[in-house]
């Protein structure tokens, strides 16, 4: 395997982490449980944009975004400013017993954001678990049915609800047995790893095939389900982009058997892709207007009955929401469902300036960078055999590591070794999956922090792999 030759001088130093930062750690493990697992001693101390500094001056770029939450990067004016002026006039006044302009005009911005062809409404939460939890309760609510279909890899969140869904790592479930009842899991379309073995090609017929042949004639029968929960791009799971037909194919079953399609957009959505949301990427349609896949004819995109946001939602403030059909809400009575910060002022204030940011620049931002870190990814998986996959959409990119190309054997210790070399070289990213490194930074990422990430990155890997 050859490396392009590379000035490893950005080698931060060798005393990592620093002296304030190390006594930051020590103060921090004795105050806080230690369930949150954290993966290495950076101790932020101040970020603008895609750089961030730690409390020992030492700069990085950037490359995680808080886990796609700082999608306008860290410090944008707009949204700082929005946030100081928002304080002056009041904090918080809950949303559940009284109203506030900041969280109507987000509902309204977020209406529009979603197809025409349908009535939508909004509920406000204060996060990702938060939104999966009320449009599970909503499913249920509005369907009388009980079910829930899940998918192997996904990650929904680790309140109980949340978490019977989420299957992604057994230690997120272990020991909090036992879960809430009426949830199954199907296996997601993943083009790289298929299930079953099968071909690529038929990847998504498979996966299809065993919800309907097996899942709805074995253990969940179809008019129990309430709905089919899924991620467009699966996160936590590996950054996989599913294969084509995918989506719309669940579409169609859920409208064949009267379920509800529940899209968990909370890492994906939000300009990250460089669309407003994932699904809007997928039904590719022919001249007729419906879907050359499902057949479905569609006003854009895979469009869901539920969407789940958060993260990206408020640049940085916790905030979550879903967006549903109205024909569903409207069957929500009052007090079935509430809570005391959805609608924060704050946050709301916040996630107003980034859906203004995003669909006027970083969502197109998001696409043409995105695509040039692509191509830069790929022009080092032809120069390394060790990277299997390079995959995603716009500003959601996950760089799979293998022992061997054609056993496609994951690589979970290398996976490592390169996020922990690459954080001594000045770069945040992180793992996912069983051997990817996932790369999803603030929507303001320009070509020339690329060009500096793709040389630390390439360096980390060389490091890990002398």
């Amino acid at each position: 395997m050859a490396l392009s030759s590379l000035n490893t001088s950005r080698l931060i130093n060798a005393g990592i982490p620093g002296p304030r930062a190390a006594d930051l750690l020590d103060r921090d493990q004795k105050v806080f449980a230690p369930c949150m697992g954290r993966v290495y001693p950076f101790v932020m101390e101040r970020g603008v944009g895609c750089e961030v500094w730690d409390v020992d001056g030492n700069r990085y770029l950037d490359f995680n975004a808080g886990i796609a939450v700082v999608s306008a990067g860290h410090s944008h004016p707009q949204i700082v400013r929005a946030i100081q002026e928002q304080a002056t006039r009041f904090i918080h006044m809950a949303a559940t017993d009284f109203y506030n302009e900041p969280m109507v005009t987000l509902g309204e911005k977020l209406v529009a954001t979603m197809p025409r062809a349908y009535d939508w409404q909004v509920f406000l939460a204060n996060s990702g678990t938060e939104a999966i939890e009320a449009a599970i309760k909503l499913a249920r609510y509005a369907t009388g049915r009980q079910g829930i279909i899940a998918f192997f890899g996904g990650f929904h969140g680790r309140s109980y609800g949340a978490l019977s869904l989420t299957a992604s790592k057994p230690v997120q479930r272990r020991s909090y047995f036992p879960l809430v009842p009426g949830t199954f899991h199907a296996f997601y379309a993943n083009p790289y790893r298929p299930p079953f073995g099968v071909d690529p090609s038929r990847v998504t017929e498979a996966c299809l095939s065993y919800i309907e042949d097996t899942l709805f004639r074995t253990v969940a029968p179809p008019h129990d389900i309430a709905a089919i929960v899924v991620e467009p791009i699966q996160g936590e799971g590996g950054y996989v982009v599913p294969a084509p037909g995918f989506l719309c194919g669940l579409r169609r079953l859920c409208d064949q058997y009267g379920i509800l399609l529940i899209l968990d957009e909370v890492q994906s959505g939000v300009g990250r892709t460089g669309t407003m949301w994932a699904f809007e990427q997928e039904c590719p349609s022919h001249a007729s207007g419906a879907c050359a896949v499902c057949d479905c004819v569609q006003p854009v995109g895979c469009v869901p009955d539920i969407l789940a946001t958060a993260k990206g939602l408020g640049g940085g403030v916790p905030i979550g929401a879903i967006v549903a059909r109205k024909a569903l809400t409207s069957l929500w009575a009052p007090g079935s469902h509430g809570n005391t910060f959805g609608g924060n002022a704050l946050a709301c204030a916040a996630a107003n300036e980034v859906i203004d940011l995003v669909r006027n620049e970083l969502s197109a931002n998001a696409a043409r960078v995105g695509a040039y870190l692509m191509r830069g990814l790929r022009d080092l998986q032809q120069r390394c055999e060790v990277i299997g996959d390079v995959r995603g959409r716009g500003l959601m990119i996950g760089v799979e590591f293998v022992n061997d190309r054609k056993t496609r054997e994951p690589a979970p210790a290398l996976a490592q070794r390169v996020m922990e070399e690459a954080f001594r070289r000045g770069l945040l990213i992180l793992t996912c999956g069983a051997s990817t490194i996932r790369l999803c930074p603030p929507l303001v990422l320009t070509e020339a922090q690329v060009d500096e990430g793709l040389a630390i990155f390439e360096e980390a890997l060389r490091s890990s792999l002398s």
